[in-house]
């Protein structure tokens, strides 16, 4: 994202009483809340941890440790034992 001067996005106005609070500060000015997407809506990862999670837990169920599955998944045991947690709730 490139800095814009706001003088060239914002009525001279709306500039001047911005630069009563931030004068002379980078500024950040965020989406509208109804215009963001939720985290993962627009790629499948969000999809792909859900069943990487459910195949842990069925795992899990089988009779693996979760320092094995911490093994097979690379990731420390107690995400291991968050997700075992997580999905034992769900169900």
């Amino acid at each position: 994202m490139a800095y814009q001067n706001a003088f060239e996005l914002l009525p001279e106005e709306i500039v001047k009483e911005i630069q009563k609070y931030v004068n002379g500060t980078i500024l950040y000015i965020p989406k509208k809340t109804k215009d963001r997407f939720p985290w993962g809506s627009k790629t499948a990862s969000k999809e792909l941890l859900r069943r990487r999670n459910q195949q842990i837990y069925q795992d899990y169920q089988m009779g693996k440790s979760t320092r094995e599955l911490a093994g097979s998944y690379y990731l420390d045991i107690k995400s291991i034992q968050r997700i075992i947690r997580t999905m034992k709730k769900q169900c």
